[in-house]
């Protein structure tokens, strides 16, 4: 798996900063995505929307919760990992 999903996993555990490192080794689109996550999870919200436009995303509508995003996320790139 790479850095992106590692972050994930990190973060599932609550370890936020080692997250945050996984996800800036990753300098492609997942890892933003990710790193976008953390942000708006931190409450960051600027920061955020930085790294969602850097993602190619959009960040997410109020109401969807961060589990629910996470798990998104997580879907996703173990989708792609396994094609």
């Amino acid at each position: 798996m790479g850095p992106a999903v590692v972050a994930l996993w990190f973060d599932a555990r609550g370890d936020w900063e080692a997250a945050h490192t996984s996800a800036q080794d990753d300098k492609g689109r997942d890892g933003a995505w990710v790193h976008a996550y953390l942000h708006r999870k931190e409450g960051d919200l600027g920061n955020a929307g930085y790294w969602y436009a850097r993602a190619g995303k959009r960040m997410p509508a109020d109401g969807v919760t961060l589990a629910a995003e996470w798990e998104e996320i997580t879907r996703a790139l173990l989708a792609a990992n396994a094609a």
